[in-house]
């Protein structure tokens, strides 16, 4: 792929809230009318399928704030208290581990957070041999971890390397001191760096870096130096976030609002990010946020249709169940979602009375699955099969989406895809707004003016 280029009109146009589809339904559909009696029968109902499992920890914990922040996080300067974390992830694990059937095997894990790295080198392998003790992990697992370094040592290295990690990502956000003062979060190039330097010794097989934009005091010229640091690090991936502004949600994003870059401004630093990342063919556009080597196993996986999307976003390990611990933790099975509690206290309160720690979940209807299924493949393919899906899904395509794709017309006057008799076609301008595509599919999306998302742009 030549260099991208993006249109500031069309950008302007489609710049509206709108979800991320990393599930459908959607997180805000999920509800406490959900029982976990419910729940547990669908993970019951799971076990004969021979599904591989992904399994996703949250460790909630960072030192400090940083005010861009949308995580659910817990900030403390006290160690011993992630060691008492790993102490209720393995109660949690004891108790799913029992409903689990012993031959199915861990293909994906990821650790994500708050900061993973907050744990000390001796939390990170007992918190590693003790997903061991209770999950049967496969070969060529695909290991993933987020990674401060701020704070990091060669021994948070070699610790997440013997628990199995073989993946990688960084969190960088912007090298300008400026833009770190603003944002609360100081990190000199130089640790970068030798993070980088660090998980390449010990063999990591992926690094990505993790970028903002839309920061405060952001400039064109000042995130450009940014993005040239950035490539000459060398990354295998690139994931490049629009800032999303949700002070209702996080109130500390409050302190930013006089410092933001104005539309203007942001729209040209994703301008600037989208054409300098493809020029040369350097990194493939995935969709969304996402960057990748045109020899990286996602670029691939997209140019063989089959790419994968979940809540840890595009991956190459598809039909997996995903079971998430800790706090907040989100997972998925067969038809249903669940998330766990959001609150500390009560998460342990839960698992100390012998309970799960249970919130709210969601239970697919048929029709959730088609059009999950149908977004998913949007997202990863960047086009629609027809013949493929009527297949996939056992019914005629075209007619079960009449009224879908009959909408597109102005997606497709604005070249962001092409309509064909067997398909859809999504062009290259058009990955920027899949978010806006796969809308369209969305049989719970409430009036733009009534959206509590971030924009999709």
């Amino acid at each position: 792929m030549s260099k991208l280029k993006v249109d500031f009109e069309l950008i302007q146009k489609y710049n509206v809230p709108g979800p991320r589809y990393t599930s459908y339904p959607p997180a805000p559909q999920f509800t406490d009318r959900v029982t976990w009696p419910e729940v547990a029968a669908k993970i019951s109902q799971a076990q004969s399928s021979g599904r591989g499992l992904s399994l996703y920890f949250h460790i909630p914990f960072c030192e400090s704030l940083c005010w861009y922040c949308g995580c659910t996080t817990v900030i403390t300067t006290q160690r011993e208290k992630g060691a008492l974390y790993l102490q209720y992830l393995d109660k949690e694990m004891e108790q799913m581990s029992a409903r689990v059937n012993p031959q199915r095997q861990v293909v994906q894990l990821h650790w994500g957070g708050g900061t993973p790295t907050f744990l000390s080198p001796g939390d990170i392998r007992f918190l590693g041999q003790s997903i061991r003790r209770h999950f049967n992990l496969g070969p060529g697992m695909e290991a993933g971890v987020e990674i401060d370094p701020r704070g990091l040592t060669r021994d948070h290295i070699a610790a997440l390397r013997e628990v199995g990690f073989n993946r990688a990502s960084i969190g960088v956000q912007d090298f300008n001191p400026a833009v770190q003062t603003a944002t609360h979060r100081i990190q000199p190039r130089e640790q970068t760096e030798q993070a980088i330097g660090w998980a390449r010794a010990a063999d990591f097989q992926s690094i990505n870096l993790d970028l903002i934009y839309g920061l405060p005091c952001q400039t064109v010229d000042s995130f450009g130096k940014t993005l040239d640091e950035i490539i000459a690090l060398g990354p295998d991936r690139l994931a490049v976030f629009s800032y999303a502004h949700v002070p209702w949600m996080k109130p500390a994003q409050k302190i930013l609002e006089q410092a933001l870059p104005s539309a203007e401004t942001k729209l040209s630093l994703l301008k600037l990010v989208i054409e300098k990342l493809t020029q040369d063919d350097q990194y493939t556009y995935i969709g969304m946020d996402h960057f990748a080597r045109p020899t990286d196993e996602l670029a691939v996986a997209q140019r063989q249709k089959t790419l994968q999307r979940n809540f840890q976003g595009y991956s190459t390990k598809g039909g997996a169940d995903i079971y998430a611990f800790g706090m907040s933790a989100i997972s998925q099975a067969d038809g249903v979602y669940w998330q766990n509690l959001k609150d500390l206290a009560r998460y342990y309160e839960a698992l100390d009375s012998g309970g799960a720690p249970f919130a709210k979940g969601y239970v697919l209807s048929s029709d959730d699955k088609i059009r999950r299924h149908t977004i998913m493949r949007l997202m990863c393919d960047m086009s629609l099969d027809y013949a493929g899906l009527s297949k996939d899904l056992g019914l005629d395509f075209a007619r079960y989406f009449k009224a879908e794709l009959e909408s597109m017309t102005d997606l497709e006057q604005d070249g962001l895809l092409r309509r064909e008799a067997n398909g859809l076609v999504v062009s290259q301008a058009g990955r920027l707004f899949i978010r806006n595509i796969a809308m369209r599919f969305d049989r719970y999306l409430p009036a733009t003016e009534e959206r509590r998302y971030s924009k999709t742009i």
